[in-house]
């Protein structure tokens, strides 16, 4: 547990294909809790215009070995071409909610 936690933002096009793809996550061990965040209005570049939309926030907390795998799953399934997946590392935190993400979570 030495390595810390992941965190992975990350925005849907809905809360439907957020918690689709989190309870996918969640079942294959790859995390152990995803924050959802349902209506956020996004104002955004996109070919040459501004655009808006209501989107879905999620933040996904695991393992920094599981994070390209997290990154795979999300790709595989997510409905945009260029979905926004950024991670932040924590090298350090509460060391009982650390010890439950590794807890709750695989081993690659």
């Amino acid at each position: 547990m030495n390595e810390g936690v992941v965190f992975l933002y990350v925005t849907f096009s809905s809360e439907e294909e957020a918690k689709k793809i989190s309870k996918i996550l969640l079942e294959e061990r790859l995390c152990a809790c995803v924050n959802i965040y349902p209506q956020v209005k996004s104002l955004y570049w996109w070919e040459g215009k501004i655009e808006e939309a209501t989107e879905s926030i999620t933040i996904i907390k695991t393992r920094p070995s599981l994070a390209k795998k997290v990154e795979e799953i999300v790709l595989k399934h997510h409905s945009y071409t260029t979905p926004c997946i950024i991670t932040f590392s924590s090298g350090s935190g509460f060391k009982a909610f650390i010890e439950w993400i590794y807890k709750e979570t695989k081993e690659l």
